[in-house]
C-alpha cells in the first residue's frame, strides 16, 4: 500500500474550500493508501484554539488518517505584513514536518500558500526522495497581478521562475480547470504538457441537494436571519481579495425600491469589514453579512438563496476557479455568473444552462440581470435544476476522486 503525504495548510476542520475538498480526497482515499497531512493549526476564523498554543508541531489522528499540525500565527488578513508572517512560519514549520512523517512514495501538495505551496512539494521530493504531485488550484503570481496586490516586477518575476521550476520538477501537475491548462502552457514554455491532468473540483452530490424552502430547516435558517418573505441573492464563500465583492456591493441601493429584495453575503474574508464599513456610511439596509455556517449546515444556506453570485474579479481567467460553483449547482439554484469568457466557471454555466453570465466590472449589466431574475423569479428555477442535471451527469465527486486514484497509481 503507497504512502502520500499531503501538504496543504487546511484540513478538517477548517472551513476553507481547498481544505474541505482535501479533506473529501483523504477521507475517499484513506483505505487504498496510507495518508499522512501536514496541516496548519485550525485558524481560517483567525482564532487558534488554545490546545494547540505554545506547541510547534501536534500529532492528531482523524479518522484513518494521520495528521502532523504545525504551528503558524493568528493572523488579520487584512493586512498584508500579517499575511507574509502566517505564511514565512507555515512554511518552515510545514518543511521540517516532512522529515517527521513515514517515508512517502507520493507527496501531494497544493498551490497554498501562494508559490510555497508548490516549492514545499519540490522540497519534500528530493530530501524524502519521492514522486511529486503539484495541485494548482490558484496560478500565482497571476492572481497577486490581477488585483494588484503587488507592483514589484523583481519579486513576481521571481515568483512566477520559482513556481514554474516547481511544475518542471513535478511528476504530475493537476489543474482544476480547462482554462488554466492553457495558462500553464502559456506561462512556462519548458513543461512537458503530457504530465498535466484537469480534474475539476467538486461537492458531495449526496450531501448536497436541492430542499425547498419550506424545509424545517432551510425556513429556521431564513427566520433565523430575519429573511422571512424575501428575495435573496447570495455570495457564499470567501470573501477575500478575488472577487470584486467590494464594487459590486454598490449596486444594491438601486433595489431599494423593491422592499423585498436583500443580498446576503455567508463567510469570512478580507474584504468583509471594508463592505461591512461601506453599507453603514451608506445607511444600506437591505444586506445580511452572515459567517460561515458549518459544513453539515450548508445545504440550508445555500437552498436559501433565489439565486447564487459566482464571481471573480477581472483578470483571473485562467488563474483560478470558484469552487462556490459546484455548491450551487447541488442545490439545483440560478446562477448569475460574473465571469470572464472562456473561463471554466462560466463554460459550466453556459454549458449546463444553468444561470445567466456578465463580464467582470459591468456593474450596469450586473444590476440589469439581478433585477431581471427578481421579475421573473417564478420562471428562473428551470435554470437551477438544469445545473443540478448537469452535475450528476459530468461533476459528482465520485468522479474526480477516482481520476485521482487513477493518477496515484499510475504514477
Amino acid at each position: 500500500m503507497k504512502n502520500i503525504l499531503f501538504i496543504i495548510n487546511y484540513f478538517y476542520p477548517d472551513y476553507a474550500s481547498t481544505g474541505q475538498l482535501v479533506t473529501e480526497l483523504c477521507e475517499k482515499l484513506q483505505y487504498d493508501y496510507n495518508i499522512t497531512v501536514i496541516a496548519a493549526f485550525p485558524n481560517y476564523a483567525n482564532k487558534i484554539p488554545e490546545k494547540y498554543k505554545g506547541k510547534r508541531f501536534v500529532y492528531e489522528t482523524y479518522q484513518n488518517i494521520k495528521i502532523i499540525r504545525v504551528a503558524v500565527p493568528e493572523f488579520d488578513k487584512t493586512k498584508k505584513g500579517s499575511r507574509i508572517k502566517y505564511i514565512i512560519e507555515y512554511f518552515i514549520n510545514a518543511f521540517f514536518a516532512i522529515f517527521k512523517a513515514d517515508k512517502p512514495d507520493i507527496i501531494f501538495s497544493i498551490s497554498q500558500p501562494p508559490i510555497l505551496g508548490g516549492l514545499l512539494g519540490l522540497l519534500g521530493k528530493v530530501f524524502r526522495k519521492a514522486k511529486f504531485v503539484y495541485n494548482i488550484q490558484d496560478f500565482n503570481p497571476e492572481q497577486i497581478e490581477a488585483v494588484n496586490y503587488s507592483n514589484n516586477r523583481f519579486v513576481i518575476n521571481i515568483m512566477r521562475k520559482i513556481d514554474n521550476f516547481s511544475c518542471n520538477m513535478a511528476d504530475k501537475v493537476v489543474v482544476v480547470g480547462r482554462d488554466m491548462k492553457d495558462t500553464l502552457i502559456k506561462r512556462n514554455k519548458k513543461f512537458d504538457i503530457r504530465k498535466c491532468s484537469v480534474i475539476n473540483n467538486w461537492i458531495n452530490e449526496k450531501d448536497i441537494y436541492p430542499l425547498d424552502k419550506e424545509n424545517t430547516f432551510v425556513k429556521s435558517f431564513i427566520e433565523e436571519n430575519g429573511l422571512e418573505n424575501k428575495f435573496i441573492t447570495m455570495y457564499s464563500g470567501n470573501i477575500g481579495l478575488y472577487y470584486d465583492l467590494e464594487n459590486i456591493i454598490k449596486i444594491v441601493p438601486y433595489f431599494n425600491k423593491y422592499k423585498d429584495v436583500c443580498f446576503v453575503f455567508v463567510g469570512e474574508g478580507a474584504k468583509k469589514n471594508e463592505m461591512i464599513d461601506w453599507c453603514n456610511r451608506n445607511n444600506v439596509t437591505n444586506v445580511k453579512f452572515i459567517p460561515y455556517q458549518p459544513k453539515e449546515e450548508i445545504i440550508y444556506s445555500l437552498n436559501a438563496a433565489d439565486v447564487h453570485l459566482v464571481t471573480n474579479a477581472k483578470g483571473i481567467k485562467g488563474v483560478s476557479v470558484p469552487s462556490k460553483i459546484y455548491g450551487v449547482m447541488a442545490v439545483g439554484k440560478p446562477i448569475l455568473g460574473i465571469l470572464e469568457k472562456g473561463s471554466e466557471a462560466r463554460n459550466l454555466i453556459e454549458d449546463s444552462n444553468c444561470g445567466i453570465c456578465v463580464d467582470p466590472g459591468d456593474y450596469e449589466e450586473i444590476k440589469n440581470k439581478i433585477e431581471y431574475f427578481y421579475l421573473n423569479k417564478d420562471n428562473i428555477k428551470q435554470l437551477g435544476l438544469n445545473g443540478r442535471r448537469y452535475l450528476e451527469e459530468n461533476l459528482t465527486m465520485s468522479k474526480s476522486i477516482n481520476k485521482y486514484k487513477e493518477l496515484f497509481d499510475n504514477i
